[in-house]
């Protein structure tokens, strides 16, 4: 079955969000971990239009999402989660080719990335370049990589 990469829906917003967490849970946190990262992840429905929010779609299911946030030229991929049970199957790569296309289209010359440290990886494979760490916005101490992407003209 084919993926429709295609801009959220404002009806979508409580889903991106329950997404986002299920995707942080992923990673082996516990609850306490997760409920304070709660926040960070909700997206609202009048955020969908102005973060740029993009899913990845099969069936009709939400298997992902970016947002691609601010002005160019220099953008933030605010957020980017995918389902735990496709992760490794190719639905990053495609949002994060889509997400860099549209921002290229925007006029971005660079995306930065506050990466989860589980997602560095990913994140270089697909061309971004660690520039520092960046304070967590959920968890007092922690830090997460700073990343940025250079997208080509």
């Amino acid at each position: 079955m084919s993926v429709l990469i295609r801009p959220a829906r404002t009806t979508e917003a409580e889903a991106l969000s329950d997404l986002a967490l299920r995707s942080k849970a992923h990673w082996g946190y516990d609850t306490e971990f997760l409920e304070a990262c709660r926040d960070e992840l909700t997206v609202e429905a009048s955020e969908v239009a102005y973060r740029r929010a993009t899913v990845a779609e099969r069936d009709g299911r939400i298997l992902g999402f970016t947002t691609l946030e601010g002005k160019p030229p220099t953008g933030v991929l605010g957020m980017m989660f995918v389902e735990p049970q496709v992760i490794g199957q190719g639905i990053g790569r495609l949002l994060f080719e889509h997400t860099m296309a549209a921002g290229r289209a925007l006029g971005f010359a660079q995306v930065t990335i506050d990466a989860h440290p589980n997602a560095e990886p990913f994140y270089r494979a697909m061309g971004a370049v660690r520039t520092g760490n960046v304070p967590s916005g959920s968890i007092a101490g922690r830090l997460l990589p700073r990343m940025v992407v250079t997208i080509q003209r």
